[in-house]
């Protein structure tokens, strides 16, 4: 296809969804960035240096406040909201309500709804509580650790593998093998 401008070979198919239908422009590399430049006049005037101050000086107020925000931090699983933007996980079901205010307007962006209506877990025999209960032990076992308390950090993997013991189904005997 030749450059609807000159006779060169067409490189550059652009669509313009501006109009009542749509225009399709077929042109050449050095036609094209002519053509995008005369419609990149109509872009907005540059910034004002008394604009720009006063969108630094919302930049710096936004920055405090999500500095003050990633202090935060759950009071049951002790995860912080910095923590939740960098690892993109909650440490436990009580996150939701502890950071609602913040996690909503994200929640109604990628799904478009803020109220579950799709599959639930099958029932567990381990309450919510105790799987609370497990994340918060879990922490308690890592500091543990970290400060090289192996006691009580076996303490703890005990009781937690002790709660988790509810959640496994009983295991049942293998079939033996009918013997005609």
């Amino acid at each position: 296809m030749k450059c609807q401008q000159c006779e060169k070979p067409a490189t550059f198919h652009i669509t313009e969804l501006t109009g009542e239908s749509p225009v399709e422009h077929h042109l050449c590399e050095t036609c094209a960035k002519t053509y995008l430049q005369e419609n990149d006049s109509s872009s907005p005037p540059a910034p004002t240096l008394s604009g720009v101050l006063a969108k630094q000086l919302k930049l710096g107020q936004a920055a405090e406040e999500l500095a003050r925000l990633d202090q935060r931090a759950c009071p049951v699983c002790g995860i912080s909201f910095h923590e939740f933007r960098t690892k993109g996980r909650l440490g436990c079901p009580h996150d939701y309500t502890f950071f609602e205010r913040e996690l909503m307007p994200l929640i109604m962006n990628i799904h478009g709804e803020t109220k579950h209506v799709g599959k639930r877990a099958r029932h567990s025999e381990v309450s919510l509580d105790e799987e609370t209960d497990v994340i918060r032990l879990r922490r308690e076992m890592d500091e543990a650790k970290g400060k090289e308390d192996y006691e009580r950090a076996a303490e703890i993997r005990d009781t937690i593998r002790k709660i988790e013991q509810k959640k496994k189904p009983p295991a049942q005997a293998p079939d033996s093998p009918d013997k005609p």
